[in-house]
């Protein structure tokens, strides 16, 4: 007769534990972020009347974003993090779950990231945590390096005729009178081509801090829109204690002669690489010259590939306003992530190393 083992009262919590001793990195976001004080903007979620006192009450609008934010570092569609969160423990203690506890389903986890679009709330969850950034030391201090990536949306199979009119403002006549059809149309994403690679859907245009890495300011746009077209929105024109703005690192595609005149006139130390034009290479001066700007310019692409590895290259919704969402959460789960690793980072390079004598030799760098 095979052995029937009874459930201990302290099973899962031995299991928790050892899912800690083994390196749970939930465990250090949950240690660090003050969860509570997104709150007072999340509870606008549920600010609308409510035809009836029957049925279910709604789940607690923090615990839907820290979904959200899981749903984010995993790469996870709705079904996908439903079945997660019933079936991992880490997931569960995340949340504050218990195996008894209520789990939202795929649909009320797509029901709450509407309401975010709807109220255009990401952006504000943004600054929220930018507060406590800033209150554990983590301000922008160094230069603003600013670039864009594409964020590939569903490729339409649109003819030409439709094609043309979504172009022009216009949605296709015929749509309406599918109206199904008409929901699984992204009327706002855009096709194009850079370096022989066509892209369709939208960009990400961030502005990052040298030092830190963490993303200041973000704009979503379709992908056709060029990088210099919202590059006044990503500035950061704080004025530091010696009266000096933070200066500009980017690529060539945001240089211009009216560009920089703009720059110099408003107070900004342009490090904008130069670029060539036809019959006019760029000289050997010049190019040294990139090269120096492009050691810094270059740690922007760590925070992209940190963002493709949580699947930031890629999103699943219909529109700009959904893409805003997805994006938005993209940017703020990245700087959560960094928090982690800074707070790790600073307290590594703070233990002192010891010589073979025993004193002091150095600091970790």
């Amino acid at each position: 007769m095979p052995i029937r083992l009874q459930p201990g009262f302290f099973d899962i919590h031995q299991r928790t534990v050892k899912l800690t001793e083994m390196g749970d990195p939930l465990v250090a976001l949950n240690g660090l972020i003050d969860w509570e004080a997104f709150r007072p903007c999340l509870n606008v979620v549920y600010d609308k009347p409510r035809k009836s006192n029957a049925g279910a009450k709604p789940i607690d609008a923090l615990l839907m974003f820290k979904i959200l934010v899981l749903q984010q570092l995993n790469n996870l569609s709705d079904d996908r993090i439903e079945y997660q969160i019933r079936d991992r423990l880490s997931f569960m203690r995340f949340l504050g779950l218990q195996i008894e506890s209520r789990v939202p389903d795929a649909k009320t986890i797509w029901l709450f990231r509407e309401r975010l679009k709807e109220l255009n709330l990401v952006e504000e969850l943004f600054a929220k945590f930018h507060e406590q950034l800033a209150a554990q030391g983590y301000v922008a201090k160094a230069g603003q390096m600013i670039d864009a990536t594409f964020v590939e949306a569903p490729r339409q199979r649109n003819n030409r005729d439709e094609n043309s009119s979504i172009k022009s403002g216009e949605i296709p006549q015929e749509w309406f009178n599918t109206p199904n059809k008409l929901l699984q149309k992204d009327t706002d994403a855009r096709w194009t081509k850079k370096h022989q690679e066509k892209h369709y859907g939208y960009k990400n245009h961030i502005n990052a801090d040298q030092t830190n890495k963490l993303v200041q300011i973000f704009v979503v746009s379709n992908a056709a829109v060029h990088d210099s077209q919202v590059f006044e929105e990503l500035l950061d024109q704080t004025i530091d204690p010696k009266g000096k703005k933070r200066p500009i690192y980017a690529d060539s595609a945001y240089r211009s002669k009216d560009q920089e005149e703009s720059l110099a006139g408003n107070g900004f130390e342009s490090h904008i690489h130069e670029k060539g034009a036809r019959n006019h290479p760029l000289t050997d001066e010049q190019k040294a010259s990139n090269r120096i700007k492009s050691k810094t310019r270059a740690r922007v692409e760590h925070v992209f590939g940190a963002q493709h590895a949580m699947g930031g290259q890629i999103i699943r919704t219909i529109g700009i306003a959904r893409a805003r969402v997805k994006i938005g959460m993209m940017n703020l789960v990245y700087n959560m992530r960094r928090l982690v690793q800074l707070v790790k980072h600073d307290a590594t390079k703070a233990i002192p190393q010891l010589d073979s004598t025993g004193t002091v030799a150095s600091l970790v760098a």
